[in-house]
């Protein structure tokens, strides 16, 4: 049996011993801290405390609290980098005990504890900001009129209920940071702090962030480069690291009556349940458990999601306003009403002739999407997103002076391994530390950047052909449909065909994903990024192309090209001269663009919640399930907190990478085609509702605790929403124009309809608006190959000699058979000026709001000028306190004391 013994190591035996990994200095997992068999210890005659020795988040003597683990295997072969390393990390100053693990006795944790000496230096080195006074609040001058509307509305609120949404502040601890002016710690000025119990003083994830702060400065064998926690992970010498949860996330007792066990069972009950949907999130709870960075997606995720309902709200407006003018619109009654007028086929042979009054329904769907308040809604949204990313920057203002990062500058980072590795021959100076480093020559730089343009611009490409093997489906299978047996099918080939190719299309977008990860890893690595940042944006970068190209291709295609370059009938453009390209509905393409974008959406956000909480949820269940089968149910509870945190899932590898990637794009599906679409920022307000609460579950339950990090914003996402901003105007100033009808009905009103000339553009104008919009084809003019097998002689009793179709053309009998009309360059004409006042138009409103809308509110920089010259004066009057003291102190005791100041 191994010795029961506690490992402390000071920073002199740091140094002067030799570190042992061997199984004399284990404590084996049948004497854990939360196993029956554990014994009552003490040290150095000291009671060990129970309550700290029972939870699991201590060491064995139950008064140093783990900060940090490191899990390895003894089998490994990397024995002695290990060694030097934690011998080298006792010679910092921490504190190491060592436990084998309850299921493996092959799997050891490593437990490191930083005791306070070490804490302060490292927080004097990191600038760690810390309370020092409490804030004091002033009201701002309100003037008279002010103060009566303001007492009107709180007279109005108080026969509201009380603030549902906001969380109840009894369920919440004091959060003192918040409410105090902070400072860089300083340890000759810690007087100046408020210490009320040093081992509280540094939160858990500011110790964890010290501690990994360490860990990535201390060698593990002789050599420059040999540094760093990185890369003994990479390299296998340890299998995980993490800081630990601050106990279970569930409680016996009910967090009203018996108040929170911890913050992660508060951060659950207040956050991740599903009770508290309607709630606002506890930021600042989230920020203080996993730090700014992870703090900073949630608020920015919440503010999205807020700002979702105006726009949700007029999506479902313009959607309701279609379906109350639905029994009014012309367009849609003369549609139902042509029984008379016969379609051309809209594919080669087995297609039938058709009345237009078939496409009865369509044409009634798409007036639900395609009407008069479809171009207000279209510049709404634009408008929107500038607002949106506008008072983004406000509120992240506030946030980062409330969470004291308006001053926070990110250290000089570290250059990564892989570029040591490859460029430590070639160096030069930093102009920044003035040290020697490795440096890349320019033309190598460019060189590899080439080569990774060319990479990114073939993936493009066989996004392109995938789109273009989504054509070729779509036309060889509207002929089969066409002919199916089922009535059903036959009846709607062209529905049949959309829905089909837009799952194939959804499979396809998946299985290309997996190859986009890869082929972006390998173009990131190849142009060899200096720092981690810049690996992170240039990864981010290329995955960002990479997948919107993808998940939006098909949607461009059908919105810009579908039905656009098909010829007429008896002159049909054909692929490789054998396929006739695909036409739209006779009720126009805007069905087929609401279709691709409704699936599209749904189904992307269903996988991507599914993948996001469904497997770990799985893995976890997985592991908890071969853990029960080998040790029972009733041991399960006895496990240690390091022991249930490693069997947790690791946090994904490039961080929020996949979170905010996943609402960028969705971002992009509610602006950039939104007028085809009015009810897509509902979906988006729906499924961030459901999101937030997915991403907060997961985080506190179902993955080990990361390490918390700063940030003072989101980012290049920023810059990536300015963009799809920028695009989201330009693609719905063509929706409008190309691919709904909304010019050529307004055309038609103002120039050839009954009120011609009069400047009004009723539905009475719009009397004969489907008949002008058709041309006339002599049936015998069509080709031998695209003749159909049925002379339409069902209709009336005799073989057709007419039929119609979608164009603005002359009449087979004119002096030009088939060519444009006068009415065809009009509706050119003014969907060209359309696109061109359009952009210009709503370009100009979007500048115009973001010179208005200052990024910095007014009583926010008039409360941090006031902060500033608040804490000049505390400092001031704390040093002469503290000199004055002083000088009493050497009076009373009777010194000799000179005449300085004070």
């Amino acid at each position: 049996v191994a010795k029961d013994v506690n490992i402390f190591f000071d920073e002199l035996e740091g140094v002067n011993s030799p570190s042992k990994d061997d199984d004399s200095l284990l404590h084996h997992g049948n004497l854990t801290s939360t196993s029956d068999d554990a014994s009552r210890l003490e040290v150095v005659g000291e009671e060990v405390p129970d309550k700290n020795k029972a939870n699991g988040l201590y060491f064995r003597d139950g008064k140093c609290r783990i900060d940090y683990i490191l899990v390895y295997r003894k089998s490994n072969p990397q024995t002695e980098k290990r060694e030097v390393f934690e011998r080298n990390i006792r010679a910092e100053g921490l504190q190491m005990e060592k436990e084998s693990s309850l299921t493996n006795s092959d799997i050891i944790f490593v437990k490191l504890h930083a005791p306070w000496e070490v804490l302060g230096k490292y927080a004097e080195l990191m600038n760690v900001r810390m309370p020092f006074r409490r804030k004091i609040f002033y009201l701002h001058r309100r003037y008279k009129f002010m103060n009566r509307i303001e007492k009107q509305i709180s007279r109005f609120r108080g026969w509201l209920p009380r603030k549902p949404m906001k969380l109840d502040k009894e369920t919440l601890p004091d959060l003192e940071e918040n409410d105090c002016y902070t400072a860089p710690f300083s340890q000759q000025r810690i007087h100046h702090f408020i210490i009320h119990n040093k081992d509280t003083f540094f939160n858990n994830a500011t110790r964890s962030r010290i501690v990994h702060h360490i860990l990535q400065r201390v060698k593990y064998e002789e050599g420059k480069n040999k540094i760093g926690l990185n890369r003994l992970l990479s390299n296998g010498s340890y299998e995980a690291a993490f800081p630990l949860h601050e106990g279970s996330y569930r409680s016996k007792n009910s967090i009203r009556t018996h108040g929170a066990e911890n913050h992660r069972h508060l951060l659950y009950e207040c956050w991740a349940s599903w009770g508290v949907w309607y709630k606002y999130q506890p930021l600042d709870l989230v920020r203080r458990y996993f730090g700014e960075k992870i703090g900073l997606y949630f608020a920015w995720l919440g503010w999205y999601t807020g700002m979702l309902f105006p726009a949700a709200f007029i999506g479902l407006f313009v959607f309701l306003y279609g379906v109350t003018t639905l029994n009014h619109c012309q367009v849609s009654k003369e549609v139902c009403q042509a029984t008379d007028i016969i379609m051309c086929p809209i594919c080669d042979k087995y297609c039938p002739f058709m009345r237009l009054s078939d496409s009865c329904v369509y044409a009634k769907v798409t007036h639900l999407f395609d009407n008069g308040a479809t171009v207000f809604f279209a510049v709404f949204m634009a408008v929107w997103a500038t607002v949106f990313l506008e008072f983004w920057k406000r509120r992240r203002a506030v946030i980062a002076y409330d969470w004291d990062l308006i001053d926070w500058e990110e250290e000089e980072e570290e250059i990564r391994p892989q570029f040591e590795a490859k460029y430590s021959k070639k160096e030069r100076m930093n102009p920044i530390s003035g040290k020697p480093e490795p440096y890349q020559a320019f033309a190598d730089k460019c060189s590899r950047l080439i080569v990774s343009a060319s990479g990114i611009f073939f993936m493009i490409c066989v996004v392109i052909a995938a789109v273009f093997g989504i054509v070729i489906y779509r036309v060889v299978t509207v002929s089969t449909f066409a002919a199916f047996k089922w009535a059903l099918i036959r009846n709607n080939s062209q529905v049949a065909t959309t829905g089909t190719a837009v799952c194939i299309n959804f499979c396809i977008i998946m299985l290309l994903n997996v190859l986009y990860e890869k082929v972006a890893l390998f173009l990131t690595n190849l142009e060899q990024p200096r720092t981690e940042s810049e690996w992170e944006n240039s990864f981010t970068l290329k995955m960002f192309l990479f997948q919107f190209v993808n998940l939006n291709s098909s949607t461009f295609y059908i919105a810009f090209f579908l039905g656009r370059f098909t010829g007429h009938p008896g002159a049909y453009l054909r692929l490789i001269n054998r396929w006739r390209l695909e036409e739209c509905h006779p009720s126009g393409c805007l069905i087929d663009l609401c279709m691709q974008m409704g699936i599209i959406m749904v189904l992307k956000q269903t996988w991507n919640n599914f993948m996001e909480l469904g497997y770990p949820l799985i893995q976890n269940w997985w592991t908890r399930r071969k853990l029960r089968q080998e040790y029972g149910t009733q041991r399960k509870t006895r496990f240690p907190q390091w022991e249930k945190d490693y069997n947790l899932q690791p946090m994904n590898a490039y961080g929020l990478f996949d979170e905010y990637l996943e609402m960028i794009l969705q971002f992009g599906f509610t602006t950039i085609f939104v007028a085809a679409f009015p009810l897509a920022p509902l979906l988006a307000l729906l499924n961030n509702i459901i999101e937030i609460r997915l991403d907060a579950y997961k985080f506190v339950t179902q993955w080990r605790r990361p390490l918390a990090s700063r940030a003072k914003d989101i980012g290049i996402w920023y810059g990536i929403l300015e963009g799809i901003g920028i695009l989201s105007v330009i693609t719905n100033a063509f929706v409008i124009a190309v691919t709904s009808d909304f010019i050529p009905r307004l055309v038609y009103a103002y120039k050839y309809g009954p009120c011609a000339g009069q400047g009004e553009a009723g539905q009475k104008c719009m009397v004969g608006y489907v008949n002008a919009s058709l041309s006339v084809f002599l049936v015998s003019d069509f080709e031998n190959r695209s003749e159909p097998t049925s002379n339409g002689s069902e209709f009336s009793g005799s073989p057709l000699k007419y039929c119609r179709y979608r164009d603005y053309r002359d009449p087979p009998h004119s002096p030009v058979p088939y060519g444009y009309t006068l009415q065809f360059w009009h509706v050119l004409a003014a969907r060209l000026a359309f696109i061109i006042v359009f952009e210009h138009l709503v370009f100009c409103i979007k500048h115009l709001i973001s010179y208005l809308i200052p990024d910095l509110p007014k009583d926010l920089r008039d409360r941090m000028r006031r902060e500033k010259y608040l804490i000049q004066e505390m400092m001031y009057e704390a040093e002469l306190e503290r000199l004055q003291k002083e000088r009493k102190e050497r009076k009373k005791n009777g010194k000799s004391y000179h005449n300085e100041w004070p």
